[in-house]
């Protein structure tokens, strides 16, 4: 028995660092610096009711950022052409939400150039982040 306890304890030991180590990588941002990241590239402060419009508004395509995201995007959206469910895009309901820098870029990237068939510039993206911020349970 003791052999069988000892045996397992490495095991436990690399799952626990592991687990340790995953998370850490894992939560590397949050939406208060992606905000502050942002205000500070636009020089000026976001406006949550700005990005709230900017959110909704369709700019010369087809598609708005709640098109996917809903409005307000405080519960599972839904890809607008496949369909593939998104995750709520509010914190507040989506813990998981601006917990990755590269996600965060990668997805403005993609989702700007699908609403706006251009990068969103660094005003827009702190304004939107300031509405998204804004929504409480």
């Amino acid at each position: 028995m003791q052999r069988f306890t000892f045996t397992r304890l490495p095991l436990c030991l690399v799952l626990t660092l592991g687990l340790v180590w995953t998370g850490a990588q894992a939560a590397d941002t949050s939406l208060g610096e992606q905000l502050n990241r942002w205000s500070a590239a636009a020089g000026a402060p976001a406006d949550a009711a700005r990005g709230k419009r900017f959110f909704d508004a369709r700019h010369g395509s087809e598609w708005s950022c709640s098109s996917c995201h809903g409005m307000p995007p405080t519960g599972p959206g839904k890809h607008a052409s496949t369909g593939k469910g998104i995750a709520p895009l509010a914190p507040a309901f989506n813990p998981k939400a601006f917990t990755e820098a590269a996600k965060v870029d990668k997805w403005f990237r993609r989702n700007c150039k699908d609403v706006l068939s251009r990068e969103c510039s660094a005003a827009e993206k702190a304004d939107v982040l300031a509405y998204i911020g804004s929504l409480k349970p």
